[in-house]
């Protein structure tokens, strides 16, 4: 899996080191199966420095998780304020989506979806409901421009959209697929544009 950087601070670098190594560690193994000594040995901390800037492993891990959704809503949001037809912007959220979750594990989707630590649980849920809240408007907007189906009712949506997390959660749903990325492209592929076959999808 390539390592990828969530933060870059130049003036604080051991910060730096220690977000982007969780990060990392995180996406690969989950976050319940490391430690604070793998991530303090992993980006070269000591455990003292560790506790500097955090109080434990779940408090990075929200933070973690916060950096993510801000960032992912931050791209979001500049995609809807382009000038453009709501389609290309659908086709750019889609692959915002497919890039963003590409190198999720097993056990980091687990540990955020089947049996999430209660502190997460909550985090994810927030999230959840705040990124359907902000989807629901745009595709309201939508709809009054004559972008969206006029006979479909929004309130359907909002349930769609829910259902959608309940089936991520699915482990007989989850085990069709061989990577986190297939089953949640999959879910945005058909919410996006069903099932037919005269749209390019991911």
């Amino acid at each position: 899996m390539k390592k990828k950087e969530i933060i870059k601070l130049p003036e604080n670098t051991k910060y730096e080191q220690l977000v982007n190594t969780s990060y990392n560690l995180f996406m690969r193994h989950g976050i319940k199966r490391i430690s604070v000594e793998e991530i303090c040995q992993e980006a070269g901390i000591s455990k003292m420095t560790f506790y500097k800037y955090f109080k434990n492993k779940i408090e990075l891990a929200k933070f973690v998780l916060n950096k993510i959704f801000n960032d992912q809503m931050k791209v979001y949001r500049n995609i809807m304020k382009e000038k453009t037809s709501f389609e290309k912007k659908i086709e750019k959220v889609i692959l915002m989506k497919h890039e963003s979750t590409e190198f999720i594990s097993k056990e980091f989707f687990n540990d955020l979806t089947k049996n999430p630590i209660e502190e997460i649980a909550g985090l994810m849920k927030q999230f959840h409901e705040d990124s359907i809240k902000e989807i629901m408007n745009d595709l309201k907007k939508a709809q009054k421009k004559g972008e969206l189906r006029k006979n479909i009712k929004p309130d359907f949506i909002f349930y769609f959209l829910n259902g959608i997390q309940l089936m991520a959660e699915d482990e007989n749903l989850s085990k069709l697929y061989s990577t986190p990325n297939e089953l949640i492209m999959e879910l945005t592929n058909v919410f996006f544009y069903g099932i037919l076959s005269n749209k390019n999808v991911t």
